[in-house]
C-alpha cells in the first residue's frame, strides 16, 4: 500500500512539473510572437566585395616594388612618426604609408596621381565630384574608428567602381589637382551621417527651392487712400483678437514642428566624434576660389569649413607633401586656421613645401644679414629639403563608354528625406529614361506624392515628365525643335475633351501662339509678337458635332484682345471685340483716349438680309449702337456702318474656320504624342561610332573594300612559280620545253583558283536569294497575322539581306570584270620573269 502511494505521489509531481513546463513554453511563445523581426531587403543591402580575389598579376612593377626614392621616403616617414609619437603620445597614429593591393607599403602622398581628362565636365570641382560620387560605390570602413590598412590606386578603384571613403577622396583629389585646384585629402572625424552616407534627412537637392528675394515697387507720385471712417477701438479690438488667434496658431504650429523634428531626430550615436573619415579640402586662391570649403566625395556636396559635421582633423596632404594639425579640435573644425605655412598650427614633414613658411617674431633680426649669408642660408635649406617621389600610379585613363556610363551597371539609387532619386545610364532604357525622383508623404516612403522623370536622346524631344499622384495631373516638358513647336503639355488624361494646357516656342510658329488652355466647354489662346497686335482670344463652345470622324465643337462666343496700334487714333483703335454668334450680336471696344476714363463702344445686331415683306434691309440705325467718347462730331454714315459690319462679319467666318483649325491641331497633337510615346525611339549622334548601324556598316563595307584591295596588292607580289619549280626539283638549266611547260602548269592553275572563286561567290549569291524568296513568301502568307514586332524584324532582316546579296552581287561583277585581266598580267608577268624570258624566246 506504501509502495502505490509512493507511485500515486510520484506521479502527480510528474503530472504538476509537465503543467508548469507547458504553461512556460506557452507564455515564452507569446513573447515569441510579440517580438517583430526585422528582415532586411537584399536589394537594399550592398553586397560584400572581396579585395583579396582581384588579380594584380598583370599590373606594372611600380605597384610591387619600391624604388629608392620611395624606400627613402618610407624611411622618413618612420623617422617623423617616431617623432610625433614621442612629442604627442595621446594622439592616434598617423595614417602614412598603408598597404596597396599587391600589399606593398607606399606613402599616401605618391598615391596621389594628379588627371586632367578630356571631357569638359570635369574641368570644375562639382562636376568631378558629381562624377565621383556617380561612378563609385561606398563601403563602409571595416573598423569606424580606425583608418583602413589598405590604400589602394586609383586605377584599382576605378576598374571595380567600389571603395571607402578614403579611396574616394583619393580619386576626386587627383582629378581636382590635375584641373588646377588646390586641393587635399584630409583625414580626420566626421559625424555617422555622413561616414555611413545616410541621406534620409536631407531633403533631395533637386526640390531645394532657391529663395528669390521680390522688392516691391514704390511710386514716387501715388493716389492717396480714402479716409479711413471705421471706429478706431474696434479696430484695435478685432486686432487683439486676431493677434491671439495667431499666436495660438504659431504655438500650435512651432509644437508639431518640433514633435516631428524630435521624431525624425536621429538616436544618439554612442561613437560620435570617434568615426574615422576622409574628405577634400579646397583652398582659395587657384582657379579663383574666394574662399576655402570641403567636399564630401560620398555626396559630391560642398560644406562650409565651419560646418557641424565635421568634428575634428588629424591630418591632410596633396601629391606635394603631408601636414599634421596642431590645433585644438574641442570645438570641431569651427575654430581651424587652414594656414599650411603657419609650423605652429601644422605640422609639415618636408622642407620643400610648396607654403610659404610664417615669419616668425626672432626671424626679423635675420633680415640684417648680407645678401651672401642669406644665400647659404637658402642653399642649406635647399640641401636638407627633400623632394616627394613621383607617383607610383598608372595615369587615370577613363574611355568615354565609362564615363557615360557612369554608374556601377549603369544604375544608382538614392535615399533622401521622403525621396527616392534613381539614376540611370544614357541609352539604358528604351525609352531615354535618365533619372527618376519619386517624391512621398510619409517617412516611410509607402505613399507616392509625385514622379518627377528626366530623359535625354529622344527622338520626340521630350525633356522632363513629372505626374503628381493626388491630383493625377501630368506635366511634359519639351527641347526646342519639336515638330508643332510644342513646350510644354500639362493634362489629366489623353481624352480630346478633358481640360489640358499647351505651351509653344513662339518664335518658332508662324501665328505667334504662346499658350492654348483648353477643356470641354471653352479655350484660350495666348499670342506673341503679332502683327496684328492680338495677344488673346477666349472662345466659349456649344454643343459638340462630329466633322469628318473628328470631334469639333461649334464656337458659341468668341473674344479677342489687342495691344494698342499707335498708327491709328484710339476711337479707331480696337482693344477688345466679342463676336456672340449665338445672339448675332457683334461688341467693339475701343483703346482709352488720353485724359478720359471711359472708352468707345459700338456694338452691332445682325438681321436677316429680308424683311416679312421681301425687301430688303441694308442698314437700320438700331443695327448699330455706338458710344463715342470726347467727339464734337456726328457718328459715321450707314454706308460706313454697313461696310464694317461686313468686314466683321467675314472675320467671324475666319476665325470660326480659325477654332475650328485649333481644335483639329490639338487632336494632332494629342495623335502624334501617342505614336510617340508608343515607339519611343532615341537619335544616335553621327559621331557615334558605337550606336550607329548606318555608319558602322558603311564602315564595315569600306573597310571590307581596303582589305580586298590589299589582298588584291598581296595577290600582285606573289611568286607563281615557286610551287612549280619545286616540284620540277633543282634545275639549275631548264630546257624550252620544261620552261613551256612550267608557264603553261602556272596559268592553268591561276584559272582553275579564279573559276573556283567565282564558284563560291556564285553560291554564296544562290543561297541569299533563295533564303530571301522563302522569307518573302513567308511574310505574304502571316502578312494578315503578323504583328508590329514581327513586322519590324521583317523589315531589318530583309535590309540586312539585300545588303549582303548587293555586296556579293559587286564582287561577282568584279570578279568578271577583273579575271581576264588577271589572267594576261600573270601571262605577261611570266614572260617577262628572268627565269623563264630566255627560254620562253627560244620557243619563240
Amino acid at each position: 500500500m506504501e509502495a502505490l502511494r509512493e507511485n500515486e505521489a510520484e506521479e502527480k509531481e510528474e503530472e504538476k512539473k509537465a503543467f508548469k513546463i507547458s504553461d512556460e513554453l506557452q507564455d515564452l511563445e507569446e513573447k515569441l510572437s510579440k517580438i517583430q523581426v526585422h528582415i532586411p531587403n537584399m536589394l537594399d543591402c550592398p553586397i560584400e566585395f572581396d579585395w583579396s580575389s582581384i588579380d594584380t598579376s598583370q599590373l606594372p612593377a611600380s605597384y610591387k616594388i619600391n624604388s629608392a626614392k620611395e624606400k627613402m621616403m618610407l624611411h622618413i616617414a618612420a623617422n617623423f612618426c617616431r617623432q610625433y609619437t614621442h612629442l604627442c603620445p595621446d594622439r592616434k597614429e598617423l595614417f602614412l604609408h598603408p598597404l596597396n593591393e599587391c600589399g606593398v607599403e607606399k606613402f599616401v602622398s605618391t598615391t596621389v596621381r594628379p588627371t586632367l581628362l578630356p571631357y569638359p565636365e570635369l574641368y570644375n570641382w562639382d562636376g568631378c565630384a558629381r562624377f565621383v560620387s556617380d561612378y563609385l560605390t561606398m563601403e563602409p570602413l571595416p573598423n569606424p574608428i580606425e583608418p583602413p590598412s589598405c590604400l589602394f590606386s586609383p586605377t584599382t578603384i576605378l576598374k571595380y567602381q567600389r571603395g571607402n571613403c578614403f579611396d574616394f577622396s583619393m580619386l576626386l583629389c587627383s582629378l581636382l589637382i590635375g584641373v588646377g585646384y588646390d586641393a587635399y585629402c584630409v583625414y580626420g572625424y566626421a559625424t555617422r551621417e555622413m561616414c555611413m552616407m545616410d541621406e534620409t534627412r536631407e531633403v533631395c537637392p533637386l526640390l531645394k527651392k532657391s529663395k528669390e528675394t521680390v522688392k516691391e515697387k514704390t511710386e514716387k507720385y501715388a493716389v492717396k487712400p480714402p479716409r479711413d471712417l471705421r471706429s478706431k477701438f474696434e479696430l484695435q479690438q478685432a486686432a487683439k483678437k486676431e493677434a491671439e488667434i495667431q499666436v495660438a496658431k504659431q504655438k500650435k504650429q512651432e509644437e508639431e514642428e518640433e514633435r516631428i523634428m524630435e521624431a525624425e531626430k536621429p538616436k544618439p550615436d554612442s561613437l560620435y566624434g570617434l568615426r574615422v573619415h576622409a574628405w577634400v579640402l579646397i583652398l582659395s586662391g587657384k582657379r579663383e576660389v574666394p574662399e576655402s570649403f570641403f567636399i564630401d566625395p560620398f555626396t559630391a556636396k560642398s560644406y562650409s569649413t565651419t560646418d557641424g559635421h565635421f568634428l575634428g582633423i588629424e591630418a591632410l596632404w596633396n601629391h606635394v607633401n603631408y601636414w599634421v594639425n596642431m590645433q585644438s579640435c574641442l570645438n570641431g573644425c569651427k575654430d581651424l586656421i587652414f594656414d599650411l605655412g603657419n609650423p605652429l598650427r601644422w605640422e609639415f614633414m618636408l622642407l620643400g613645401a610648396d607654403k610659404p613658411l610664417l615669419l616668425l617674431p626672432n626671424e626679423e633680426e635675420e633680415e640684417e644679414l648680407a645678401d651672401e649669408d642669406l644665400d647659404n642660408l637658402d642653399k642649406e635649406e635647399e640641401e636638407k629639403g627633400s623632394d616627394m617621389p613621383p607617383s607610383w600610379v598608372e595615369p587615370i585613363q577613363i574611355s568615354l563608354k565609362e564615363f557615360e556610363t557612369r554608374c556601377p551597371q549603369g544604375k544608382k539609387v538614392i535615399h533622401y528625406k521622403k525621396a527616392k532619386l534613381e539614376k540611370w545610364a544614357p541609352y539604358l532604357n528604351s525609352n531615354g529614361l535618365v533619372e527618376r525622383l519619386t517624391v512621398f508623404e510619409d517617412q516611410d516612403c509607402t505613399k507616392v506624392l509625385e514622379v518627377r522623370q528626366w530623359f535625354k536622346n529622344r527622338e520626340d524631344l521630350l525633356e522632363m515628365r513629372q505626374v503628381n499622384k493626388i491630383t493625377e495631373v501630368t506635366t511634359e516638358y519639351f527641347s526646342p525643335g519639336h515638330v508643332l513647336g510644342l513646350k510644354a503639355h500639362v493634362y489629366k488624361s489623353t481624352n480630346p475633351e478633358t481640360e489640358r494646357t499647351m505651351e509653344f516656342y513662339n518664335e518658332t510658329r508662324v501665328d505667334g501662339l504662346q499658350k492654348r488652355v483648353e477643356n470641354a466647354c471653352e479655350m484660350t489662346e495666348y499670342f506673341v509678337g503679332r502683327s496684328d497686335f492680338l495677344y488673346y482670344r477666349h472662345t466659349n463652345f456649344g454643343k459638340r458635332t462630329k466633322r469628318a470622324q473628328i470631334l469639333v465643337a461649334n464656337p458659341d462666343q468668341i473674344k479677342e484682345c489687342f495691344h494698342r496700334n499707335l498708327e491709328k487714333p484710339a476711337n479707331e483703335d480696337v482693344v477688345e471685340r466679342i463676336f456672340m454668334i449665338s445672339e448675332e450680336r457683334i461688341l467693339l471696344t475701343y483703346h482709352l483716349q488720353e485724359n478720359y476714363i471711359t472708352a468707345s463702344k459700338r456694338e452691332f445686331i445682325k438681321r436677316a438680309d429680308v424683311d416679312n415683306k421681301g425687301n430688303k434691309i441694308i442698314m437700320t440705325p438700331d443695327m448699330c449702337l455706338s458710344y463715342q467718347v470726347g467727339s464734337s462730331q456726328e457718328d459715321k454714315k450707314l454706308i460706313h456702318l454697313y461696310k464694317m459690319m461686313l468686314k466683321l462679319m467675314e472675320e467671324e467666318k475666319h476665325l470660326k474656320h480659325q477654332v475650328w483649325e485649333s481644335g483639329t491641331e490639338v487632336l494632332e497633337i494629342l495623335k502624334i504624342r501617342e505614336e510617340e510615346e508608343g515607339a519611343s525611339k532615341l537619335t544616335v549622334s553621327i559621331y557615334d561610332t558605337e550606336r550607329n548601324e548606318k555608319g558602322k556598316k558603311q564602315r564595315e563595307a569600306m573597310e571590307r573594300q581596303m582589305q580586298e584591295e590589299r589582298q588584291r596588292q598581296d595577290e600582285q607580289d606573289l611568286d607563281y612559280l615557286a610551287p612549280f619549280i619545286i616540284q620540277m626539283g633543282n634545275i639549275e638549266k631548264m630546257t624550252k620545253w620544261q620552261a613551256l611547260r612550267l608557264k603553261e602548269d602556272c596559268l592553268t592553275d591561276f584559272k582553275y583558283r579564279l573559276i573556283d572563286k567565282a564558284n563560291i561567290i556564285q553560291v554564296r549569291f544562290e543561297k541569299e536569294t533563295q533564303e530571301l524568296q522563302k522569307k518573302q513568301q513567308w511574310y505574304q502568307q502571316n502578312q494578315l497575322s503578323m504583328t508590329v514586332e514581327d513586322e519590324e524584324a521583317y523589315i531589318t532582316y530583309c535590309s540586312d539581306a539585300m545588303f549582303r546579296i548587293r555586296i556579293l552581287e559587286m564582287r561577282l561583277n568584279r570578279h568578271k570584270e577583273t579575271a581576264p585581266q588577271k589572267y594576261i598580267a600573270l601571262e605577261e608577268k611570266l614572260c617577262k620573269d628572268p627565269r623563264l624570258s630566255e627560254y620562253l624566246k627560244l620557243y619563240a
